[in-house]
């Protein structure tokens, strides 16, 4: 989600980077405290608690970005978001994939329509859903 964080996301599973976010995420609540970063960021406090506690709770990347955001060495919830979907659609660009191209290769969980408006923020992406297009471009990357 953070440029350069994970540069071996085409070589990881969906699973790994989504477990990669997850430990990701636990950083400003480790370091704020659940009901701080509850506050903070507007994320529910009991989705906060659960991803402390180490569950695997279904996240947006608008509530990860806003997580992250209450680290103050990182930009605001918005710009960290921004900057998830470009590196999704700069991957697109340097992959030479387009959205039916990345349906195809994750054997249609989504719909070309669908990537195309998570990609452009346009309808909500859970961060499962975003590790498994991340991961997709980047492998193709290569």
């Amino acid at each position: 989600m953070l440029r350069g964080e994970f540069a071996d996301a085409g070589g990881s599973t969906p699973e790994e980077l989504l477990s990669a976010y997850r430990r990701r995420l636990e950083e400003p609540i480790d370091d704020g405290g659940v009901d701080a970063v509850a506050r903070e960021s507007g994320v529910d406090r009991d989705l906060v608690a659960a991803l402390a506690g180490g569950n695997r709770p279904e996240v947006t990347l608008e509530q990860a970005a806003a997580i992250l955001a209450t680290d103050g060495s990182l930009p605001d919830a918005e710009t960290i978001a921004a900057e998830a979907r470009d590196m999704l659609l700069m991957g697109m660009s340097t992959a030479v994939l387009d959205v039916e191209a990345i349906q195809s290769g994750i054997d249609a969980e989504m719909e070309a329509k669908e990537i195309q408006q998570k990609i452009e923020g346009r309808q909500a992406m859970t961060l499962a859903e975003y590790a498994r297009l991340h991961q997709f471009i980047e492998s193709r990357k290569r």
